[in-house]
C-alpha cells in the first residue's frame, strides 16, 4: 500500500498518537536505511523521516525557518517535530511564556510540519528513534549540552544521523522576552487601558495608579495635539480667506482712490469747476468803452515819462 501523502498546509499536522500519524508510520519500511549522501541525492525508495525538536516558546520566524530547512533537507521528507513538555522544560531551561498545549498547537499549525510528538524527550535514545522510525535528526550545529555537559546530539553526529540546520541570527525567544522586559511599562499601561486588572498583570496598587495616571496624561497630550492641529487648520483657512478679502479690499480701494480711480476723476472735475467759479474769464472790450483801471494807470505812467 502506498504511503499517505498529506498536504501539510491544508490542516494542522496530526499528533503522533493520532490515526493519521500511526498509519503513516506503519506504512514506512524502516528496514530500508539510507545514508545522508543517498538521501540527499534522492535515491531513497520511500519518504525520509526527519525529526526536529525544541521548546518552541513564543513561536517565531526563527523556529519556522529551522523547520523549513528540515523539511527541505532531502527531496522527499516527512517532518516530525518533538515539543518538550512544561515539566521537562522548567526543570532544564526555566519558565516558559506559553504553556505546553499552546506550544503544541503553534507548531502543528506550521505549514512545514507533518507530525507533532508531544512531551518529547530531552535526549534521544534508540527506543525513541525506532518507535518513530526516524532517519535523521535536524538541529543547528552548536553543541546542546546535557546535564553532564556533553552535547545531546554527539552520538547522532557520530552515527551519521545528524542533519545540520542554520540558526536565524537576530531573533530568538530570549530576544523577544528581553524586548518585553525592556518596554515593560508600555505593555502594562496598554493592557490596563484594554481592561486587564492589576491582579491579572501582577501589578501593585501604587504601580497601577501610576500607570493609569500616565495613560490619562498620554490621552490628554494626544487630545491637546489634535486640538492644536485643528486650530492650525482653521487658522490657515482664516488666513487664506483674509488674504482673499484683503485683495478685494485693496482692489476696491485703488478703484476708488487710485490715480485713475473714480474719486480722482471726481476731484479733478470738482477742482476745475471751483477754479472756473473763482476765476471767471474776462469779457471782451467794446470800442469807446472806458479802459479798466489798470489800463488807465499804465497810460498815465507813459505820459509822465514823455514829459
Amino acid at each position: 500500500m502506498p504511503a499517505i501523502v498529506r498536504l501539510s498546509n491544508t490542516r494542522p499536522a496530526p499528533f503522533s498518537d493520532e490515526a493519521e500519524a500511526i498509519l503513516e508510520r506503519e506504512h514506512c519500511d524502516y528496514t530500508q536505511r539510507f545514508t545522508f549522501k543517498a538521501a540527499k541525492a534522492g535515491r531513497a525508495s520511500r519518504r525520509i523521516r526527519v525529526y526536529a525538536d525544541g521548546i518552541y516558546d513564543l513561536f517565531h520566524q526563527g523556529h519556522a525557518r529551522q523547520l523549513m530547512q528540515a523539511k527541505n533537507m532531502f527531496p522527499n521528507v516527512y517532518l516530525i517535530v518533538g515539543v518538550n513538555s512544561d515539566e521537562l522544560t522548567h526543570s532544564k531551561k526555566g519558565r516558559t511564556v506559553m504553556i505546553e498545549s499552546e506550544r503544541y498547537e503553534a507548531v502543528r499549525h506550521c505549514r512545514y510540519v507533518d507530525e507533532v510528538v508531544r512531551d518529547a524527550p530531552w535526549q534521544l535514545d534508540d527506543e525513541f528513534l525506532n518507535k518513530h522510525k526516524i532517519d535523521f535528526v535536524a538541529h543547528d550545529e552548536i553543541p546542546y549540552e546535557f546535564d553532564s555537559g556533553d552535547d545531546v546530539y554527539a552520538e547522532l553526529k557520530e552515527r551519521g544521523m545528524f542533519a545540520a540546520t542554520e540558526r536565524t541570527e537576530g531573533v530568538s525567544t530570549s530576544d523577544l522576552v528581553a524586548r518585553i522586559v525592556r518596554d515593560y511599562d508600555i505593555y502594562v499601561r496598554r493592557n490596563l487601558a484594554r481592561g486587564y486588572s492589576a491582579k491579572e498583570l501582577n501589578v501593585s496598587f501604587l504601580n497601577e495608579k501610576k500607570f493609569r495616571l500616565q495613560n490619562k496624561m498620554e490621552e490628554l497630550k494626544d487630545k491637546s495635539k489634535r486640538v492644536m492641529e485643528n486650530i492650525g487648520e482653521k487658522r490657515f483657512d482664516m488666513l487664506q480667506k483674509w488674504e482673499e478679502k484683503s485683495r478685494d479690499f485693496i482692489d476696491a480701494f485703488l478703484l476708488l482712490f487710485g490715480r485713475d480711480g473714480r474719486l480722482s476723476h471726481i476731484w479733478s472735475e470738482s477742482k476745475g469747476r471751483l477754479m472756473q467759479a473763482f476765476s471767471p474769464p474776462s469779457s471782451p472790450h467794446r470800442e469807446g468803452s472806458p479802459p479798466s483801471s489798470n489800463e488807465d494807470i499804465t497810460r498815465r505812467t507813459k505820459i509822465q515819462k514823455t514829459h
